[in-house]
């Protein structure tokens, strides 16, 4: 027990040293160039810790508060938002497959988002029906698996998300030929492709009680995931109500991934490789795992964003960069499993 004790405390300690990391990595860097002493000053002065004045204090308040330190918060946030719904869906669906849009989540939200884009809606209306659209799509997947009784009830709760994921998609490429090429098709365009850019400060308080309000169950409810990556019977036996369980880790998990995608756009591979990490370094726990992937998730987010906007003189998609990042990383995992 104390070894077992001794080995998380190791590894909890970088987990926690790796997001100071990222966070630091993605205050200090960017185009703007800064000294590390005048970034930790102007921080300081900020958080009313100290009244030194550095030489361009309105320029560094400007790159620092208004767009580097929302963009890292954000980046933490949503990263830890999609990996522990990722955690959450693999281990409550017992499929090491599966991510946050299984269920129709992102392509929900991308044509709630590419309908106010295509309908010339102001950002915060397309943050809106983005959020919306991925709730809608996942409730359309829960009442489609309700009506087929004869199957079992996660095999046709996954199958229906891979169908109305499929169906919303080709509503988004319909949105895409029909919109005009010159102005809402780049924005529609971009939008998909995920990133921080358009993230401010004001988005931050928004963000934060989607991440709240989904953990919560989550946390209250851990050692249940456990019991249900158990069969249905067996965790039947063991005092659990399956159906009702699943409903509401699914709305955690939605509401998380659906609010999310509303401010980023939609930002793969996070929910679907972090768990698996995280399960590598402290176990099938659900409730180690969980804090984990959130760990992992939001510095991984956040280092990722970092080289999106400093890897060239333009700014990469993020979602793009995730891709080229974990699909290569996943195809590791997968190589180290086989061997072992």
């Amino acid at each position: 027990m104390m070894l077992h004790s001794l080995r998380l405390r190791i590894v909890w300690t970088p987990l926690l040293v790796l997001l100071l990391a990222a966070a630091a990595t993605g205050v200090m860097a960017g185009q703007y160039p800064m000294a590390m002493s005048d970034v930790m000053w102007t921080l300081l002065r900020g958080l009313g810790l100290s009244d030194k004045v550095v030489d361009n204090a309105a320029t560094l308040d400007a790159v620092i508060w208004n767009l580097r330190v929302p963009r890292t918060v954000a980046g933490a946030l949503v990263g830890a938002s999609l990996a522990a719904a990722g955690a959450t869906y693999q281990g409550m669906f017992r499929n090491p497959l599966v991510s946050p849009d299984i269920l129709g989540v992102s392509a929900g939200a991308g044509l709630g988002a590419a309908a106010a884009i295509f309908m010339g809606l102001s950002m915060i209306l397309v943050q809106a029906l983005a959020f919306a659209g991925g709730l809608a799509a996942v409730a359309c997947v829960y009442f489609i698996s309700l009506s087929v009784r004869r199957h079992d009830a996660t095999l046709v709760l996954v199958l229906a998300g891979v169908a109305v994921g499929t169906l919303l998609g080709a509503g988004i490429s319909l949105l895409k030929i029909l919109a005009d090429p010159y102005t809402q098709l780049p924005s529609i365009t971009f939008w998909l492709l995920g990133g921080l850019n358009t993230i401010t400060g004001s988005d931050i308080p928004l963000i934060l009680p989607c991440l709240a309000i989904g953990l919560v169950p989550m946390v209250l409810m851990r050692w249940r995931v456990n019991l249900l990556s158990l069969s249905d019977d067996e965790s039947q036996s063991l005092g659990v109500n399956t159906l009702r369980t699943r409903i509401v880790f699914i709305a955690a998990a939605t509401l998380m991934t659906s609010g999310s995608v509303a401010f980023t756009g939609i930002i793969g591979w996070v929910g679907l490789v972090i768990p698996h990490v995280a399960r590598i370094l402290v176990g099938p726990d659900f409730s180690r795992l969980l804090p984990a992937s959130a760990l992992l998730g939001a510095a991984f987010l956040v280092f990722t964003d970092t080289l999106a906007r400093t890897l060239v003189s333009i700014e990469l998609p993020l979602g793009v960069l995730t891709a080229l990042v974990g699909a290569p990383f996943f195809l590791m995992l997968l190589a180290r499993g086989s061997r072992e």
